[in-house]
């Protein structure tokens, strides 16, 4: 361990807490420990059973906050792994493995490394720095970061920016930043028919037949053309269910699960109408559940993705992409503030995978970015 950077010491500290969502296993701790060693007030906030916490440095000005998750999705079979999912090594290739390497314990320590040094070298710097950082990324996302945000907005917390940590990279650590998310909206239709004997269809109504059309519609729907920011709506169908189970028989319903994933150029409402027309069209007897995942957000160049941008290229020499596509993060949730959000953090080839791995050196990168960062929008 003594040969380790702060950066990654810290970071294998917090890969062998297996804080499989939503458990937190002390990483929280941690986490505040250190940064009340650096001055910053804190206010935990276990929200049902869920860890969080807040934590501020500084006076009136610009809210520069750091924002993550401590939980970690579940390994999947151990004998699977090359190295055990919890061990935190450094392999002879120079890959930090462990799961959270990525995903995003990486990410926290680089965020606590650069902003430990950053208060110690500007102890009087402009502003102030947060942190909102939960245990409930990974899962239903309900008593996390969106619980969090509801009790800042009701007392008017100022937050100007944030930086996300999740794992933005795609080949080369800052060749790809987040500055927006696609909204996700969820569906669970029924079609309701009428069950009998598959000898007598006259005395039944088919929902598979009755819905097929319907659904290849949905499918080949052109919802919008996206724009400079975003890629097209998209609309999938995840699930398809119906029978008994019999092979004599029709079923009574159908049931079909689909999500989109949509720009800024479609709404909520509009989504839901043009659904309805089409499955109206059909002549169905049909219902929908809708489940609002998260709306589309849109950090435009700015202060933030300007400042960001300028500290990956004074890193790593690298001109950063701005990019809204992949998930949607809890960026989604801090967005409502009217922040600019950014996700900036380790290449993602990994996450959720067995055998989840980071090069160890661009944690020490990434700690620079985000001291970087601080320099540019809040030193004296």
């Amino acid at each position: 361990m003594t040969t380790l950077s702060p950066t990654l010491e810290l970071a294998c500290d917090l890969i062998r807490r297996p804080s499989v969502t939503p458990l937190d296993e002390g990483c929280q701790a941690l986490m505040m420990q250190r940064l009340q060693a650096a001055g910053f007030a804190l206010e935990p906030m276990r929200i049902g059973e869920v860890d969080n916490f807040w934590a501020r440095h500084g006076a009136e000005g610009p809210v520069l906050c750091f924002a993550g998750h401590t939980d970690v999705v579940p390994t999947g079979p151990l004998q699977s792994w090359q190295h055990q999912p919890f061990d935190a090594l450094i392999d002879a290739d120079g890959m930090l493995c462990g799961r959270g390497a990525a995903d995003m314990k990486g990410s926290l320590a680089s965020m606590i490394i650069a902003v430990e040094r950053f208060v110690a070298d500007y102890p009087q710097h402009k502003g102030a720095i947060a942190f909102l950082i939960t245990s409930d990324e990974e899962g239903p996302a309900q008593h996390g970061t969106r619980a969090v945000v509801e009790r800042l907005r009701a007392r008017n917390e100022r937050l100007d920016w944030c930086i996300v940590g999740e794992p933005s990279s795609s080949n080369l650590l800052g060749d790809v930043v987040k500055n927006g998310r696609r909204g996700s909206l969820g569906a669970t239709l029924t079609v309701r028919g009428k069950q009998g004997h598959v000898a007598y269809p006259q005395l039944a109504k088919n929902p598979i037949h009755l819905a097929a059309p319907a659904l290849a519609e949905l499918a080949a729907e052109h919802w919008d053309a996206g724009n400079d920011f975003f890629p097209p709506t998209s609309f999938q169908i995840s699930n398809l269910n119906a029978g008994t189970g019999a092979t004599n028989v029709i079923p009574g319903d159908l049931t079909a699960i689909f999500n989109f994933r949509f720009s800024t150029e479609s709404t909520v409402e509009d989504l839901q109408r043009r659904v309805s027309e089409i499955l109206d069209r059909h002549g169905l007897d049909w219902h929908i559940d809708w489940a609002l995942s998260g709306l589309p957000f849109l950090t435009e160049p700015g202060e933030l993705l300007n400042a960001v941008a300028s500290s990956i290229r004074q890193v790593t020499g690298r001109e950063t992409t701005p990019s809204t596509s992949g998930g949607t993060s809890d960026g989604r949730f801090i967005a409502t503030l009217g922040t600019q959000v950014v996700e900036v953090g380790p290449v993602n080839a990994t996450i959720h995978q067995i055998d989840e791995r980071i090069l160890a050196s661009d944690l020490d990168l990434l700690t620079e970015v985000y001291y970087q960062t601080l320099v540019h929008l809040l030193a004296c």
